[in-house]
């Protein structure tokens, strides 16, 4: 670049050629083709997309140094055979869809920085800040039961730059920790951060295999842990024993969601229990539905049970029996007042009805007004009185 002004003024007032080509980036490349890698790091497993300068990633490196926000981090490469050219082969906009479905919660961070290719001595420093890691833990749980403070540790981690300890606890309120923060950094010399969790990132901690013999979903691949509730299991007619559907947590299984939309949907196209549905059989009532195989289980009047298609059946009713005229055809009787209403006739009758609950107010005032005479309480003078 040139030093006099006049003559980089004189440049950029100039007509540029090929004004379409993009602009250079400071590596060289475009700013549309800036190299990035996905990087997961962290124990809770954070997502991070981050920019770097290398012209080729390895399939065989695995490791990587990043700088993010909570400071200097080892991580992994995501699919490092995704990589191609050192740049990540998966587009932005498959990356957002991603994050997007997983929650506004979901952990994806493109706020920090590629430093380097992890070596073997980051390893090995890796490994002993993890083993270091137990003893931390210890000495917390002593400084906790000294100053009896009504929390329980799950598990530390300290971070590869040991700028940084990270303390994890569950407790039933908030709890003031604020002397126990003291006491820690003064031990080690560092941050100390204490970050409260919830049952379910605690099983994402410290959780290894489930009953159906996988690796825990929460531990694996579920970043943004999505609320599951008793619903989900009745609509999959999954067994209701807390025992069998709760998992590592106590709290239930997270794959219930998976397909709860599917089965919502499916649950949509059969009949509801109990109620009348016509068949080329005859009438007939809803005993029990299948969603996925979307069969429905009848009870025809003449007591058979059969079983069938939810396509197969002709018309739906409801809960109240449809009677049939001498053709043949169904229809369904008016449905019954609901309980505590009083069904109201109209016209000539609406009066009548009227009168006739209005007949016993008129007597109760007419006994009341007859007690009150004979007890002298009522107008007029009183016994003794002067007339």
């Amino acid at each position: 670049m040139s030093d006099n002004p006049n003559e980089a003024a004189e440049k950029s007032s100039a007509p540029r050629k090929n004004s379409s080509r993009p602009a250079k980036g400071k590596g060289g490349g475009s700013r549309e083709r800036q190299r990035t890698m996905l990087v997961r790091y962290g124990k809770m497993g954070m997502l991070g997309q981050f920019q770097h300068h290398e012209r080729e990633i390895a399939p065989t490196a695995r490791h990587v140094v990043v700088h993010t926000e909570r400071g200097l981090e080892l991580g992994e490469i995501v699919s490092p055979f995704c990589h191609q050219r050192g740049t990540c082969s998966i587009s932005r906009e498959r990356i957002n869809e991603y994050t997007r479905k997983g929650g506004s919660n979901y952990p994806l961070s493109r706020e920090g920085r590629f430093v380097r290719f992890a070596t073997e001595q980051d390893l090995n420093e890796q490994r002993h800040l993890d083993t270091s890691s137990q003893e931390k833990l210890h000495y917390c749980e002593e400084l906790i039961a000294k100053h009896k403070l009504p929390m329980r540790l799950v598990t530390a981690e300290h971070l590869f730059g040991g700028d940084r300890i990270i303390y994890y606890f569950t407790a039933e309120a908030r709890v003031d920790f604020r002397r126990l923060v003291r006491e820690l950094a003064q031990q080690y010399q560092t941050r100390i951060e204490m970050r409260q969790i919830g049952a379910r990132d605690e099983a994402r901690l410290v959780a290894d295999f489930e009953t159906c013999g996988r690796e825990c979903c929460c531990k694996n691949f579920l970043k943004v842990l999505q609320p599951v509730n008793m619903r989900m299991a009745k609509v999959q007619k999954a067994t209701l024993d807390p025992s069998k559907i709760s998992g590592r947590c106590g709290r239930l299984k997270c794959c219930l969601r998976y397909e709860d939309a599917v089965y919502s949907e499916l649950v949509k196209r059969l009949p509801k229990l109990g109620v009348w549905v016509k068949t080329e059989h005859g009438l007939g009532q809803v005993l029990d539905t299948q969603p996925l195989t979307q069969l429905v289980r009848i009870r025809l009047e003449v007591g058979r049970v059969i079983a069938m298609s939810a396509e197969e059946i002709l018309e739906r009713y409801t809960r109240q029996k449809p009677q049939q005229d001498q053709a043949g055809s169904a229809s369904v009787k008016p449905a019954a007042p609901a309980r505590g209403a009083s069904a109201k006739p109209s016209g000539p009758a609406q009066e009548e009805a009227a009168t006739d609950e209005a007949a016993p107010a008129r007597k109760k005032r007419k006994r009341r007004r007859r007690r009150k005479k004979s007890d002298g309480s009522g107008p007029g003078p009183s016994p003794g009185g002067q007339g």
